[in-house]
């Protein structure tokens, strides 16, 4: 059989190095698949439940593994089911392909079955997209796609007609006017920041008597430069959601997370700092930085659109983070006000001892905090935590002690539930001999968790590490948002609209093969994560959490206390648990631990 056009296709991707595509098959990509099965060898194709796993599959994979993610979808609503989790890359700024079929040309254009402008579908989230109309066009086609996916760290989709896909490949267009040569491969892009840049930087961090340092997911690579810039500055660390795994969070001057779901020595330094040191991040909420006109700051990103969007910056320094730091660290002057980083370290010493206080407070029947609480020191080294978006968010961002050489990752700027389950699948795939642990809600594992189960229970086997943990924080409320009605909006909670159906997801995971232990006992935590990353087989921990825990920010505005308040006086159906949780989790912040 002679080389058709969906064999260029993969082979292609070959020649740029893509080993792995996340999918789920179609008649409008029947002939790529029909190629796939013959260089089933040369990839690793996995065959999710739905398609907009495939999506968040190919960003996490970007983001685990600093390579170019693939996914691949039929036409029509195979293409639209991508959406959700190609937008869950472009806006956490991850390199992904998407591949989709499209009706025979001749067709389109006739309002024909399935046949959707993909295009249009497509524009807003992608950064190139065009569609396949000769078989001369594939090799410049896809090779501008993953060129402009890699160089921008976006995604890109290339949109193939099915009456294409098995024509004859044409692997060398004609020499002739119209027709073009491409090539593999691309150049990264090295911005350099000017010598008196970065002079001017150092300026300002040398006037600083109390300097602030806020990072992100840019920083990721670049932990040891900032460790040596703090030292040298006696500053202390917050770190932005998506750049949790960038620091370790032993380190004495870590802040951790800041924001809504951050920590109160992030709220305090940025509140008493002058001056602010960013570093590849872009970090939303300004009520949680410095008030303008208080701090002098420096941003350091490697992309001009990203600096002095969130705070007014005097100087912007365009690199790679490590090599920016490395430069400006031999320019800053040790500083001479040590009582800055005590009172930091001092915050931060009081902050753990102000979590743990919390997590061992009492509730019906387990207290959530306390779950992260005793996961902290029982994770494997070298773990990837995967999170997913929900009230569970707010105690990983607070309470899970990250060590060195872990990674973690979740949904950032979109913040979209269901990402837990396929971002953990994604990690053990790239990385199949290191423990994964994906930490989901109920809602979020009704809402595609646990057909991605499935997804393990294909596939798990073929991991050199069976390793495998999922666990579900079970408290039959869609919690973050019930807070969020409250704090926010004043409103009580509306069961029709928050309740979760009650599910056995231990029972479930048992019928998959997988080992299921079930915790209702703040006692039996321990002893339940030790012997799930100790399973020789994948694990579900079925944990039941007390939905009346409030996730407490910070720092309490009048206004989310008023809110509150109101909240409860229109009468909450939770509102003698809410009340009681609420009052223990502010005196264990405010009582002297030995006197409780």
């Amino acid at each position: 059989m002679s080389e058709t056009v969906g064999d260029f296709i993969l082979q292609r991707l070959t020649d740029w190095g893509i080993r792995r595509i996340f999918g789920f098959p179609g008649d409008g990509i029947n002939g790529i698949m029909g190629a796939m099965g013959r260089a089933a060898e040369r990839f690793d194709y996995v065959r999710v439940r739905h398609e907009e796993m495939a999506a968040f599959m190919a960003g996490a994979h970007a983001k685990f593994t600093g390579e170019i993610g693939v996914c691949m979808a039929t036409s029509g609503p195979g293409a639209i089911h991508l959406l959700n989790g190609l937008y869950d890359a472009q806006m956490d700024h991850m390199p992904v392909l998407a591949i989709v079929g499209q009706s025979a040309r001749s067709a389109i254009g006739s309002d024909y079955q399935q046949e959707v402008d993909l295009q249009v579908l497509f524009q807003d989230v992608c950064g190139y997209v065009e569609t396949v109309f000769s078989p001369v066009q594939v090799r410049q086609v896809m090779d501008r796609a993953i060129r402009i996916a890699a160089a921008r760290r976006t995604v890109t989709c290339v949109i193939v007609p099915n009456d294409i896909q098995e024509l004859p490949a044409v692997k060398h267009p004609p020499r002739k006017h119209n027709d073009i040569y491409t090539g593999v491969g691309y150049a990264n892009p090295c911005p350099v920041p000017s010598d008196a840049d970065i002079k001017r930087a150092a300026d300002i961090l040398n006037d600083g008597r109390k300097v602030a340092i806020l990072i992100g997911a840019g920083a990721m690579h670049a932990g040891e430069e900032v460790v040596a810039v703090a030292n040298r500055l006696d500053a202390g660390v917050a770190k932005a959601l998506l750049g949790k795994a960038a620091l370790p969070d032993d380190l004495p001057f870590v802040t951790g997370s800041i924001g809504l779901l951050g920590t109160k020595p992030s709220w305090d330094m940025m509140n008493d700092c002058d001056t602010l040191l960013m570093v590849g991040t872009t970090f939303p909420y300004s009520e949680f930085l410095p008030e303008e006109g208080q701090a002098r700051a420096v941003q350091i990103d490697i992309d001009p659109r990203n600096v002095s969007m969130r705070y007014p910056t005097e100087v912007n320094l365009i690199g790679d983070s490590a090599q920016v730091l490395e430069r400006l660290l031999p320019l800053l002057r040790p500083k001479e006000n040590p009582d800055w980083r005590e009172r930091i370290e001092l915050n931060v010493r009081k902050w753990w001892r102000d979590l743990e206080a919390k997590a061992m407070e009492p509730a019906n029947p387990i207290n959530p905090q306390r779950i992260f609480w005793e996961l902290s020191p029982r994770l494997p080294d070298n773990t990837i935590i995967c999170g997913d978006c929900g009230s569970h968010t707010n105690w990983y961002a607070r309470d899970v002690k990250i060590r060195k050489g872990m990674m973690a990752s979740l949904s950032g700027k979109l913040a979209t539930m269901g990402s837990g389950m396929p971002y953990a699948i994604a990690a053990k795939f790239a990385y199949p001999e290191r423990p994964v642990l994906a930490i989901v809600g109920d809602g979020a594992m009704q809402m595609n968790g646990n057909a991605e189960l499935i997804t393990v229970k294909q596939y798990w086997k073929k991991w050199s590490n069976p390793c495998f943990v999922v666990m579900v924080l079970h408290n039959d409320d869609l919690n973050q948002v019930t807070w969020e009605q409250r704090a926010l909006g004043g409103d009580p909670k509306f069961s029709e609209s928050q309740d979760v159906e009650e599910f056995s997801y231990a029972k479930y995971a048992e019928l998959l093969g997988f080992k299921a232990i079930r915790v209702d006992r703040p006692e039996d935590l321990g002893t339940a994560w030790e012997q799930a990353f100790a399973a020789d087989r994948p694990v579900l921990l079925d944990i039941i959490s007390d939905p009346d825990v409030p996730p407490l920010p910070p720092h309490i505005t009048w206004k989310q206390a008023k809110d509150y308040m109101t909240a409860l006086a229109k009468g909450d159906p939770d509102e003698g648990g809410i009340i009681k949780q609420s009052l223990r989790q502010v005196l264990a912040g405010i009582l002297p631990h030995s006197q409780r």
